[in-house]
């Protein structure tokens, strides 16, 4: 595999000065930034050529659709490394963070989360239209085998860790109910997938996005969710309605919305992103003990008690267990030495 230090050379023909390793996240994927006369720039070594080939192919069909990715300079022969436009370190949720704990975003702040919601719609129209779905990663569309991994995430990485009692019959009953209403969607749109404020940078003022290569074909009302609904920036509710509204206003410009179907689908998408972002948590903060994933976990718990105050009538059983999760449990899990600070 050739290197991160040739590849620059060969793009710039220069030597690279200094190559500092970008802290890591949930990925495996490896980041730097590199600097020398060529310029600075992000380099990055991958671990699936497909997961790399999905990331650059999406890469120039956000430019191409004018939006703001990252400019590919460089790709090694079998794309297992690449060099890519350094895009700054204003990443929003580091921006937004001295407000997160109290919402009393600054103007500027709050210009930031209106304009990265109304590019929004954009990118799932845009980026969908014409795109060749195969090469997404892992899989070309949201559909029931995605959902169920999703789903599955949630109870074997994270409720089961939790020792909770709960009757698996029953809730695999509603999850059936689940996954067939959360794939009641059509047209051909982009779903980023993981549309969070870690995942935008803001870079002379415009929102930039990044860490794409997980999308796919899927409905419009996942991304909402995905960024209104985070554990980590935990928006109040009178936010996300109006973020919400500015959505809805911004996909009129794409299609008719009917907003009460848009609501109800919503929900429910809602509920399977925080399933999935659950089971995130458990598997990054119980499993492998990353503290940045088991400081969410209170935050997921307190969003579930929101969702299910108005109990989730086609899923009654799971219902119930979120709301057990969100009240009854201590803290305490089956993983010796693991226990969360609730």
């Amino acid at each position: 595999m050739l290197s991160l230090d040739q590849l620059y050379r060969d793009w710039s023909g220069s030597e690279p000065d200094a190559s500092e390793i970008l802290p890591l996240s949930g990925s495996a994927r490896k980041y730097y930034r590199m600097t020398g006369a060529g310029g600075t720039v992000i380099g990055c070594v991958g671990t699936n050529p497909a997961e790399n080939r999905a990331f650059l192919t999406l890469a120039a069909k956000f430019r191409g659709c004018g939006l703001h990715a990252p400019e590919v300079y460089a790709v090694s022969p079998d794309s297992m490394v690449y060099i890519q436009e350094d895009l700054g370190d204003n990443q929003l949720f580091e921006l937004l963070k001295p407000a997160l704990k109290d919402g009393a975003f600054s103007v500027e702040q709050h210009a930031w989360l209106r304009d990265t919601i109304t590019l929004l719609p954009a990118v799932q129209f845009k980026v969908g239209e014409g795109l060749d779905w195969s090469i997404c990663f892992p899989d070309r569309e949201f559909n029931a085998r995605m959902v169920d991994f999703d789903l599955n995430y949630f109870k074997y990485d994270f409720l089961k860790l939790t020792g909770l009692e709960f009757n698996e019959i029953r809730l695999q009953d509603d999850f059936d109910r689940l996954r067939a209403d959360a794939l009641a969607f059509d047209g051909d749109t982009f779903m980023y997938r993981d549309f969070q404020a870690r995942n935008i940078m803001i870079k002379d003022g415009e929102p930039c996005f990044v860490d794409f290569q997980g999308g796919r074909r899927g409905p419009v009302q996942y991304d909402l969710a995905s960024f209104l609904w985070n554990a980590g920036t935990h928006f109040s509710a009178a936010l996300r309605r109006e973020l919400e509204g500015v959505y809805l206003r911004a996909l009129e410009a794409f299609r008719p919305v009917d907003e009460q179907e848009f609501y109800r689908q919503y929900r429910l998408l809602t509920l399977v992103r925080l399933l999935q972002e659950t089971g995130a948590y458990g598997f990054r903060g119980l499993v492998e003990r990353k503290q940045l994933f088991l400081d969410c976990i209170p935050t997921v718990l307190g969003c579930f008690r929101e969702l299910t105050a108005e109990p989730l009538a086609r899923y009654p059983y799971l219902t119930e267990v979120l709301q057990r999760l969100a009240t009854q449990w201590d803290g305490r899990t089956i993983l010796p030495g693991v226990e969360v600070a609730l």
